[in-house]
């Protein structure tokens, strides 16, 4: 406890924002050959690899991406060499698109702003916070001099944000461990499941005519709305009886339109509508059953020109199945100790409605759950911040774990 510099961890955190990795981009490498550094200087033994794009995707079990890209990197970092790692601490570095930059305060979301004890910039909650609470726990492990008796494990990955690209190539790679952290934002929870999320793209064909003459026409907007609401039944269906580990969470499993396009002419009627968004996939559920729910929710309105020009519905992009730790596994009691020991609150156990890499690494063996600095209602927008008291908290639970966990020689 007494290696961890909370001013080194803070800084670090404001060197991480400022690097711009949004999914695919060449910032994305540049923040793993940035982390790569940090683990060769702390002397842990560095495995940093340029990923094989067409052989992984070739590979059972892909999870799909959405955003292009031309390379990736992995990088793993172990501390000891007697067996497999009896941590890992996990953690992506990108960090989705900014959106509007007039929505954000100074106008620069890669310039990060200190307010109190509240760091702001993009990727400060999600998750550049929880990646650099996992360098400070090596650091500080190694600075101390303890030595552990059996490794620990930091995997620092890529392509999170759409689908789990950088999770899928590491456990590919045969990084494995007994159980593993994964320090996404979780505001004082510990997270021991996830729901899944499916990206899915609807086509509705219209009839294209003058739009001085559009009764000559269909509207594929105006076809749209029965759709949408079909939608949004089914989404009520879908979230009428939820586990108890969504207790407080009326809508775990949401059904969003993120993007439409319709028509290319203004005085056209439109004959095409493509939608895109995301569907939640319950726990435990095979994600073909829900991509079978969803069409076939499509194939049963009662529409006059949807019955004979239904929806085309595909299923591009990144594919989230759900995920979940076993109830009785020792690693919840494990971090519910570690963080009453550090903070004095024991934290509730729950469910996130978001899809993660999670389910990557239960359905690679490895036990997982999530505990990390932030509040996941920051993720994502234009007030993305956090609670710089949580990185210092989330360090010091994660160092007490490592050294249980991993023993001391």
């Amino acid at each position: 406890m007494e290696a961890i510099d909370d001013t080194e961890a803070v800084n670090l955190l404001a060197e991480a924002v400022r690097i711009p990795s949004i999914t695919g981009t060449a910032a994305e490498s540049e923040m793993q050959h940035w982390c790569a550094r940090l683990l060769i200087e702390a002397d842990l033994d560095v495995d940093l690899w340029q990923l094989d794009l067409v052989g992984l995707q070739g590979m059972d079990g892909f999870p799909g991406t959405e955003a292009p890209r031309t390379e990736g990197y992995g990088l793993v970092g172990v501390i000891g060499d007697e067996g497999p790692p009896a941590l890992v601490l996990q953690g992506h570095v990108d960090v989705v698109p900014t959106g509007d930059l007039a929505r954000w305060e100074g106008n620069d979301p890669f310039t990060p702003r200190l307010t109190g004890d509240t760091l702001h910039g993009r990727g400060a909650c999600d998750m550049k916070a929880g990646l650099i609470a996992n360098l400070a726990v090596t650091r500080a492990v190694k600075r101390s001099g303890v030595r552990l008796a059996r490794p620990l494990a930091v995997h620092c990955v890529v392509g999170e944000e759409d689908g789990g690209l950088g999770a899928f190539a590491t456990l590919a790679r045969g990084h494995t461990g007994k159980a593993a952290v994964i320090t996404e934002p979780t505001n004082g929870t510990v997270i021991t499941a996830n729901a899944g999320a499916l990206t899915f793209q609807i086509e509705i064909a219209g009839r294209a005519a003058h739009g001085a003459t559009r009764q000559e026409g269909v509207s594929a907007v105006e076809v749209f709305w029965p759709v949408f609401a079909a939608i949004r039944q089914l989404e009520a269906s879908r979230n009428s009886a939820l586990p108890a580990l969504f207790a407080g969470n009326a809508l775990p499993y949401p059904i969003e339109i993120g993007t439409v396009r319709a028509g290319d002419w203004p005085s056209s009627v439109p004959d095409l509508l493509v939608a895109q968004g995301r569907m939640g996939v319950r726990l435990d559920e095979d994600p073909a059953d829900a991509r079978a729910a969803f069409e076939q929710a499509l194939h049963d309105i009662n529409h006059p020109w949807l019955r004979t020009h239904p929806p085309t519905v595909t299923w591009p992009g990144g594919q989230f199945a759900s995920g979940r730790l076993n109830p009785g596994h020792p690693l919840i009691d494990e971090i519910t100790r570690a963080v009453a020991d550090t903070t004095g609150v024991t934290p509730p156990a729950a469910a996130a409605p978001y899809g993660s890499d999670l389910r990557l690494y239960s359905a690679g063996g490895i036990p997982s759950l999530h505990y990390g600095p932030g509040d996941v209602r920051f993720a994502h927008a234009p007030r993305e911040q956090v609670d710089l008291g949580e990185l210092r908290a989330v360090i010091r639970t994660l160092a007490l774990l490592t050294v249980r966990r991993c023993g001391v020689r």
